[in-house]
């Protein structure tokens, strides 16, 4: 897409000193009101993960396997997990398939996030039937899902097998599938169809 703005003829460049004030003070102002219009701001932070933390889907201890890891944040967590704590998985499968059960109840989330693989030194290793990546559990590696390209269902595996592997830079997520295949979503194209038929 061509961003670049149309040539301006002499007389359009000629801004007198109180229209320039003029402009500037209503930039100004729709700056300031766009910081509090924001409701990215209002998002609840991602936390560590604690190493012996139960998934609060299929209940594995979530430090003890390779591969992306989730949490999911509620308005009332105390509804949806029984403490004051975000939803919290052990892989990207057991995210998307609770948070879309927790929906389908009428329990909406504030945000999700994923195991960014664009802002850690990951490694990919051979596990015992197939390559695995590692995990990665302090808060910084965590990324909102809606600004993930995924890689799913590669050659490189997570705690549940088949795996959707998050990059918020999709070149990165390109050359990762490249080199060990898969398919390229975005997050607002993964389905419950498409989850299920991974596990």
């Amino acid at each position: 897409m061509d961003d670049r703005l149309a040539p301006i003829s002499s007389h359009e460049r000629c801004l007198t000193r109180r229209t320039f004030l003029a402009g500037s003070a209503s930039l100004g102002v729709a700056a300031i009101a766009g910081c509090f219009d924001d409701d990215s701001d209002d998002l609840p932070d991602p936390v560590t993960i604690d190493d012996d933390q139960d998934c609060d889907h299929c209940t594995m201890a979530i430090g003890q396997h390779p591969g992306p890891v989730g949490q999911t944040h509620y308005p009332d967590p105390n509804d949806i997990v029984g403490e004051d704590r975000p939803a919290q998985f052990c892989s990207s499968l057991c995210t998307y398939t609770f948070t879309f059960e927790q929906e389908d109840a009428g329990h909406d989330p504030d945000v999700s996030y994923l195991t960014d693989y664009s802002s850690v030194d990951y490694a990919v290793e051979e596990g015992e039937d197939a390559l695995e990546i590692s995990n990665h559990l302090e808060d910084e590696a965590f990324a909102d899902v809606e600004g993930l390209m995924l890689v799913v269902d590669s050659d490189v595996e997570g705690a549940m097998g088949a795996s959707m592997i998050g990059f918020t830079d999709a070149s990165e997520a390109d050359d990762f599938q490249a080199e060990y295949g898969g398919d390229l979503y975005e997050h607002e194209d993964v389905t419950g169809e498409l989850v299920m038929s991974l596990m």
